[in-house]
């Protein structure tokens, strides 16, 4: 077992392929951020000129899709920036290949 960290793609090609899909993956999250952002507004805007023109406040309904696109975006960003963007490292594949042999000894 070899106990290199570095990133398995070793060619510059491949780390500049590597490099533009993690930049890509920031910037749809930053364009997702504003979009939520936008959504939320609306939504509560509508919300609130429906509460006052009745005169009674109505059930705070948008927190339902504002929460779920916060989900949404918890996960855009993990993909982003999240830790599984180190990339693959030697030590990750020998340590995969051992647990696929215990296991198949287990067997």
């Amino acid at each position: 077992m070899t106990n290199d960290s570095t990133p398995a793609p070793s060619s510059t090609d491949d780390l500049r392929t590597l490099a533009k899909k993690r930049l890509k993956a920031k910037q749809d999250f930053k364009q997702f951020l504003g979009i939520w952002l936008g959504v939320s507004l609306l939504l509560l805007a509508i919300w609130a000129f429906t509460s006052y023109s009745t005169g009674t406040p109505l059930y705070f309904w948008p927190i339902w899709p504002i929460g779920g696109m916060g989900v949404a975006a918890f996960f855009i960003g993990l993909d982003a920036y999240g830790p599984g963007q180190r990339g693959i490292t030697e030590s990750d594949i020998d340590a995969e290949v051992e647990r696929m042999r215990s296991r198949r000894a287990g067997q």
